[in-house]
């Protein structure tokens, strides 16, 4: 039995006897289905649904598409209602969103996310808290906030945080993109599926319970190429600063070419996001659970999005695309510590909450 219900960005359906498998699919292909604030309600909405719908066992996140699940939350909607209102949408946009996170790290269902492709900012949000996340060879996973000016969130320093060694430090700076391997090896994923049995689970997921099938399609993952280079990434993220850090780096680059190219997307991206991400990864290994590391996430970025800099990275690499964000100030070596100490410090209006979850 198949039962469809439809919103234009996301599509909820029922498969399988009795309509026992939840499909949600993200669907907006040509924007490689960037989350809108209307789809994170909607999303929302279904599972509160289906919590209670005893006749749907299991859910399946997928993204329509060849090229990915998700390149993450649509930060131009973000940026237009901060220059064009007050930011009052963005931050129930960014509340909500964050909320259905965390909520699917214990949904009382199996909640399985197919990462194939390219899976991004809020698109890791909605797959990477569950315990069942699946990757392909297609798939990279990153979480490139700092090249627009603002800080890894939706939990993801949750997970950036509990990466072996400095491995964590490394992949949010450098906005960089975790394999498959990568991701299993460090905490982002749980099973390798190949794309081409991706079709066969769907179908035995219909009428199979999630664990028993994804066990008969799950390969031996790939390997983990940031592991091979974890000498060189722990010697330099080491450092207590981001200059220092950089600097580390360049004497690393003569030989380790890894590091060099890192210490060139370090100062490509926004030196306040650098700096705010540095202290932010470090707090967050001390966060007790999710949740709490969420809320200090929406705490920093609630200010961000109002900053210069958040502004002016998604006018450059998004509505302009010109690529030359002017970043303020310009250097790491310029980067006001105490201003990004305030980032961090408790106000009402910045805090989550968790009880209109």
């Amino acid at each position: 039995m198949t039962e469809s219900q439809e919103f234009d960005q996301v599509l909820f359906d029922r498969r399988g006897p009795g309509g026992r498998l939840g499909v949600i699919t993200l669907n907006r292909p040509k924007q490689l289905n960037a989350l809108t604030y209307a789809m994170i309600r909607a999303i929302a909405r279904q599972l509160d649904d289906w919590r209670d719908d005893d006749t749907l066992e299991q859910i399946v996140l997928v993204g329509a598409g060849d090229r990915g699940l998700c390149a993450g939350g649509d930060i131009a909607e973000i940026r237009s209602d901060i220059v064009e209102g007050d930011g009052g949408i963005t931050a129930d946009f960014l509340a909500d969103e964050y909320r259905l996170d965390a909520s699917t790290s214990d949904y009382p269902k199996p909640y399985i996310a197919i990462m194939d492709g390219l899976t991004f900012g809020g698109g890791v949000g909605l797959s990477g808290h569950s315990t069942r996340r699946i990757v392909t060879e297609r798939s990279q996973i990153s979480m490139p906030e700092t090249a627009i000016g603002f800080t890894p969130d939706i939990g993801g320093t949750w997970l950036l945080s509990r990466m072996p060694g400095q491995t964590g430090l490394h992949t949010a700076l450098t906005s960089a993109r975790l394999s498959a391997g990568d991701a299993i090896a460090t905490g982002w994923a749980d099973h390798f599926v190949p794309r081409d049995d991706l079709d066969a689970l769907l179908t035995a997921l219909e009428t199979e319970p999630a664990d028993g099938a994804i066990a008969r399609f799950a390969q031996e993952p790939p390997v983990a190429p940031i592991l091979a280079e974890r000498a060189w990434i722990d010697d330099a993220y080491s450092a207590a600063t981001a200059s220092e850090i950089v600097a580390r780096l360049d004497e690393l680059g003569e030989t380790h070419p890894g590091a060099k190219d890192a210490a060139v997307k370090i100062r490509r991206a926004s030196p306040t996001a650098i700096a705010a991400t540095l202290e932010l990864v470090r707090r967050n290994r001390e966060a007790s659970e999710l949740r709490a590391a969420i809320d200090l996430e929406y705490r920093v970025g609630m200010r961000l999005v109002f900053a210069h800099d958040f502004l002016e990275g998604v006018r450059a690499l998004v509505v302009d695309k010109d690529k030359s964000p002017k970043w303020q100030p310009a250097t790491l070596a310029e980067v006001d510590q105490e201003r990004i100490r305030l980032l961090f410090a408790r106000q009402d209006a910045f805090e989550i909450d968790w009880r209109q979850s």
